[in-house]
Parts: C-alpha cells; sequence; structure tokens
C-alpha cells in the first residue's frame, strides 16, 4: 500500500496517471472504508470548487482520517538501504543516532544535589557539590538553576568546573554557551581558565574559536590572564596535528614560527616542549636546516637541555633528505648522552644506510636495534636484505636471517615471510637451493 503524507500530495497533481494509480491501488484494497470517509467527510466540509477537487480534497481527507502522521513515508527521501550495511556505514548510522539522541536528565540525582546545598549557598559550595557529579548534565542543570537564584553570582571555581565537566562529556555546543558568558564577563578569568577552553575547543576541531581566546588572552588587562608556556604548548601540539600532508605541514608551520615570535617577544621562557615542537615542525616540513639551528640554540640561548625526542625528531629529518653522514653522528651523540634512540629513528636510520650500499653498517644497527629492544618493521628487513643480495652476497643474507631468528628479533612469520621473498625475488639455483635449505632446517626436516 501507499502511504502519502497530506503536505506532499501537491507534487503529484500534475501527474494524473500517478494519482488515478495510486487511488486504484487503494480503494481496490479499502473500498468499503475509502467510500464512508468520503462519505463522511464530503458532508461536513465543502469542497473547494475546481473539476478535480472533490477527489483530490476527500483523497487527502481519507489519509488524514485513516493512517497517523507518524506512518507517512516521503516518497522523496533518498536515504534508502539496499542489501547488507557495510561496517563503516553502520558506524556512521550510529553515529548520528548518538548525535541526534538528547541526554535526559536524571531529576533524582538533581534533587539529591540541590539537597545538599544550604539555603544561602557561595560559589565555593556550589563547585564543591559540583565537583561530585558524575553526570555532565546534572553538572549544567545546577549551574543554570543556580544562576536564576537570588543574589547568587557565579565566579571562577563555578565556571572553571562546568567547562571542564561538559568539555569533558564532549558536550561542546553547551560547552561554547558558558564560554560566551564567560567572555563577556571582564573580571573573571584565569590562565588556567583560559587554557582549559583552548584544550577543549582544539579536541572539538575548533582551531579558530581556541586562537580567538588565545587572542583574549593577550589582550586581557589582568597578569594573571596572559598565554604561559603551557598555553603556546596546547596551540603548538594542535597546529603539529592538523595533517600529514607536507604541504599542509608547511602552511602551518608559518603558523607555529609566528606564533613562537609572539612568545618569545611576550617574555615567556620557551621549554624543552616548544621547542621539540619547533624542531619537529621544521622536519615535517621539510625545513631541516632550520630545525638544526634550533637544535644548537638549546643549552646556549634557551635555558634547557635536549632530550631523546630532539635527537629522534632530527635523525629522521636527517635520513628523510639522504644526509645519513649527520644522522649517524648525531645518533653516535645521542648514545652518548645515554638515550636510546626509537624505533623511528632506527629504522630511518638503516633504511638510509642500506639504500647508500653501506650495508656493514646497516647490519651493525639493526642487530644493535634488537638489542636495545626495539622492533625493525617488514620494510627494513627487506630493504636490508634486497641491498645484500644485490651485491651478490646471498650466503650473508642467509647467515643474518639465521643469526636475527636465534637471538629471537624475529618472529616466526617475519622470517618465513622473509624467506618467501628471497625465493621469489632471486631465482638462480644457488639462491634457491640455500633458501630450501634454510627452509629445511627451519622446519626441523
Amino acid at each position: 500500500m501507499f502511504i502519502v503524507p497530506g503536505n506532499q500530495l501537491q507534487h503529484f497533481y500534475s501527474s494524473r496517471i500517478f494519482f488515478y494509480h495510486t487511488l486504484s491501488v487503494i480503494t481496490s484494497q479499502t473500498h468499503s472504508s475509502f467510500s464512508n470517509t468520503i462519505h463522511d467527510h464530503s458532508t461536513s466540509v465543502s469542497p473547494p470548487k475546481s473539476p478535480t477537487a472533490p477527489f483530490r480534497f476527500n483523497f487527502i481527507k481519507f489519509f488524514n482520517a485513516s493512517f497517523p502522521k507518524q506512518l507517512w513515508v516521503s516518497f522523496y527521501s533518498t536515504r534508502t538501504y539496499r542489501g547488507p550495511l557495510t561496517r563503516s556505514l553502520r558506524k556512521r548510522i550510529r553515529k548520528r543516532e548518538k548525535a541526534a539522541a538528547k541526554p535526559v536528565l536524571n531529576e533524582a540525582q538533581f534533587q539529591r544535589a540541590i539537597s545538599q546545598l544550604p539555603p544561602r549557598f557561595t560559589p565555593e559550595e556550589l563547585h564543591n557539590v559540583m565537583t561530585l557529579q558524575d553526570d555532565p548534565l546534572v553538572c549544567l542543570e545546577l549551574f543554570n538553576w543556580a544562576s536564576h537564584q537570588h543574589r547568587f553570582r557565579h565566579n571562577l571555581l563555578t565556571y572553571h568546573i562546568t567547562i571542564k565537566v561538559l568539555g569533558a562529556a564532549k558536550m561542546y555546543q553547551e560547552m561554547d554557551g558558558v564560554v560566551n558568558q564567560v567572555l563577556a564577563i571582564p573580571y573573571i578569568g584565569s590562565e588556567a581558565l583560559y587554557n582549559t577552553m583552548i584544550y577543549y575547543f582544539i579536541e572539538a576541531r575548533k582551531l579558530i574559536r581556541a586562537i580567538n581566546i588565545y587572542k583574549h588572552m593577550r589582550d586581557a588587562r589582568k597578569f594573571d590572564c596572559r598565554p604561559s608556556i603551557r598555553t603556546y604548548n596546547i596551540l603548538f601540539t594542535a597546529l603539529l596535528s592538523r595533517g600529514k600532508n607536507s604541504y599542509i605541514n608547511h602552511v602551518y608551520m608559518e603558523t607555529i614560527r609566528c606564533l613562537f615570535k609572539q612568545m618569545v617577544d611576550d617574555g615567556v621562557e620557551p621549554d624543552i616542549f616548544s621547542l621539540n615542537s619547533m624542531i619537529k615542525g621544521y622536519v615535517i616540513s621539510f625545513h631541516v636546516n632550520d630545525a638544526l639551528r634550533i637544535f644548537h640554540q638549546i643549552g646556549v640561548v634557551y635555558n634547557c637541555q635536549p632530550n631523546s625526542f630532539s635527537y629522534n625528531y632530527l635523525i629522521h629529518g636527517l635520513c628523510a633528505q639522504g644526509r645519513t653522514n649527520n644522522a649517524s653522528e648525531l645518533f653516535e651523540k645521542m648514545k652518548e648522552k645515554g638515550f636510546i634512540p626509537s624505533c623511528k629513528s632506527y629504522n630511518s636510520l638503516v633504511n638510509s644506510l642500506a639504500l647508500e650500499g653501506k650495508v656493514d653498517e646497516a647490519v651493525k644497527f639493526l642487530l644493535e636495534m634488537g638489542d636495545n629492544q626495539r622492533s625493525a618493521d617488514f620494510i627494513t628487513y627487506r630493504t636490508v636484505f634486497d641491498e645484500i643480495c644485490r651485491q651478490k652476497k646471498v650466503g650473508d643474507a642467509m647467515r643474518l636471517l639465521e643469526e636475527l631468528q636465534e637471538k629471537n628479533h624475529i618472529d616466526e612469520h617475519t622470517h618465513k615471510k622473509l624467506l618467501c621473498e628471497l625465493k621469489d625475488d632471486f631465482r638462480d639455483s644457488n639462491v634457491r637451493d640455500q633458501t630450501q635449505l634454510s627452509q629445511h632446517k627451519y622446519l626441523g626436516l
């Protein structure tokens, strides 16, 4: 049966074929109820003056009387799903349903929270009660309820706890309303409160809103509301995580550079986190020389010392540009400082050395990598073995594979996969015999 809402029938009046077909289908199934309904409505209300008005008028009245509006289905709905739903589609549907579902206030919990407040409660007492609530909706309702109480004014504590609770619950629209209230009051604010706003706006992917809060902090008259090193570090982290494309990183690196300059001009001393952010930003935007300049200023211009992240970012950047000698020197300095390079640094250096044909150094760092509990990826193993075999040292490749297996640096799956790769890529008799012998030994035959 076709169920057509009355507010959409006007789209079909121009097509008499569809209209009479729909009417014939309905009358054939519910002839008696249709006739009675038409008769009742035609005697109670006079139809409009038109040649087709009786049919149109009675047809609409029939649907209005016979079918409730919640059962109507629009013919113009484009959201139709055929066949089994994919996993990503089910995930999107659940996400839309979750976003559309409005949370319901727990009235009993809300009343219990109110009963814990004295008759003339202070903002500090309200803050203590709101801190104990595990439901963000109850916390928001307490905030709104207290706003309408006689002789009560919110202070820094109540605004801060409300924004923090709403942001943690991802109720960003409600949080935005509370933030607007804070920004409208010039005498309320603190560096910690504004940092909380910036953090949760970045979590909500509202970077422009976070930048506006930062500008509001710089224009504040109160000294304790000015941006601190924590403010800049939050913004550096947000800007560095905007994308994987090098061009996007290059664009955002200009913003980070200006932000860093503002920080220094305002008298805020950079720490190692902000300096590492600058190094990382220059590396991922392919400005390695600028990253080295910042690195060499650590401990000289800036009162801090480089850590393992400083070295790891630079080693990866130097290897990406093919500057393997510089990367190796920095690698050795890093170990002299007592730092253990990361997996990314080891993989980058081993790959660069292997691609340049320095197999002995690549193998040395590959074995050292396993001794330091750092795992190499399959691409690194494959690059090293391909270069060894390209230099016609298949026996060395097989001995290296056995040594890696004996030291438990590779698992069984990787060992088997490397054997298959060697057999497929190098099909001469010597390679085939040695790979089969190693495979038999591996299988215990």
